[in-house]
């Protein structure tokens, strides 16, 4: 019953394939899962993220917060006014998606008077960043001036870098725990399509990861050593501010758990969750769950500070979601319902609400966040 991709988008599905058959046969006919991962979102005028396809919204594979409520970016705003007043600092956004988040927080700002002289972004994505600078100009075109494109991470950084479902799309190794110990789970071509093979884990850092986490024979799951080093990068390169993240997972006690024995690595396609990531590459985004645990530990030992983790909906209420709602009169039911319906998605623990978390690193004295003031969860990290 799924969407069947055009005759134009199939094209494109094929030439990804064969893409991804090259790298294999370049690498000796075997890579690991986080190669194949890499290469189906990002490779140049290819990938996922790369090509021109629409992701984002209804007509695309997902919808995110942003596209959900201009209040979602509201809220943030609130929760990030103080540390930049604090700072003096800029805003570093990982990902802009569609530019949509960005349109929100810098609109509230303004209205804060809380504006940084700069809005960064850091896209990888040459079609995304044709599309949020289309965006930010036609629907904030006194603030666009502010707004910067960057091609890589600044070597300095005071203020907040933002990070809403970012995590979940870097690469992952997959790891498949086996009575002889951990392997890294790799991609192979059988000749008809691509096809699963384990290997041993040369990589030290990978091998003591799996080694450590110690799982029962037969449990496969997903190490992001991508994740530990953006958030290294981070901490090294954060001279006093916030890195505020938002996303789905889990602490490493919940990821890990015996029921999640088949781990959490999915393919989303036109709305559809999928646990084959070999459908139609290069439509399909390919996901994991973020472990939390693993971000706190990395960011850390990059000299940060484990300032706040809850759960989406915590957060958002604490910094004010509500309120911002409220700014619509209720008897305005054209315009209250859909909103107070977006609302509930992004706070309902059936919805959004428990499976995404906010995490807070720090670097320097900075203001107390009111997003965490009920509902933190650090204990459990």
């Amino acid at each position: 019953m799924l969407p069947i991709p055009s005759p134009d988008a199939f094209a494109h599905s094929q030439r990804v394939t064969a893409h991804l058959q090259s790298l294999i046969q370049q690498a000796g006919g075997w890579i690991s899962f986080a190669q194949f991962m890499e290469a189906a979102l990002y490779a140049p005028g290819l990938g996922y993220y790369a090509a021109g396809a629409m992701k984002f919204g209804a007509t695309g594979d997902f919808v995110t917060a942003p596209e959900l409520t201009p209040l979602f970016g509201r809220t943030l705003a609130h929760a990030i006014a103080p540390v930049l007043v604090e700072t003096g600092g800029d805003i570093l956004e990982l990902g802009a998606g569609s530019g949509r988040l960005a349109v929100d927080v810098l609109g509230e700002l303004a209205q804060l008077d809380a504006l940084p002289a700069r809005y960064c972004i850091l896209e990888v994505s040459a079609d995304l960043r044709a599309r949020q600078q289309e965006r930010i100009a036609h629907e904030q075109p006194e603030l666009a001036s502010r707004v910067q494109w960057l091609d890589a991470l600044p070597a300095d950084f005071s203020g907040v870098i933002l990070g809403n479902e970012v995590i979940d799309a870097l690469p992952v190794e997959l790891i498949h725990w086996t009575e002889a110990g951990p392997q890294v789970r790799g991609v192979v071509w059988d000749g008809e399509g691509f096809a699963w093979q384990d290997r041993s884990i040369d990589d030290p850092i990978l091998r003591a990861r799996a080694e450590v986490l110690n799982l029962a024979p037969g449990y496969l799951s997903e190490i992001s050593l991508a994740a530990d080093a953006l958030i290294t990068s981070l901490g090294h390169n954060l001279e006093r501010g916030l890195i505020l993240l938002i996303d789905y997972g889990f602490s490493a006690g919940e990821y890990y758990h015996p029921q999640r024995h088949m781990g959490t690595l999915r393919a989303h396609y036109r709305h559809h969750a999928l646990d084959d990531p070999f459908y139609l590459p290069g439509l399909c985004d390919l996901t994991a769950h973020v472990d939390f645990s693993a971000l706190a530990r990395a960011g850390m030992e990059a000299g940060l500070e484990l300032t706040g983790y809850a759960s989406q909906a915590n957060f958002l209420l604490n910094a004010g979601l509500t309120e911002l709602l409220m700014q619509t009169p209720p008897t305005d039911a054209a315009a209250f319902l859909p909103q107070s319906n977006a609302v509930q998605r992004l706070v309902s623990p059936a919805e959004m609400g428990d499976l995404f978390k906010v995490i807070a690193l720090t670097k320097g004295a900075l203001p107390q966040f009111t997003g965490f003031a009920r509902g933190d969860r650090r204990h459990t990290l």
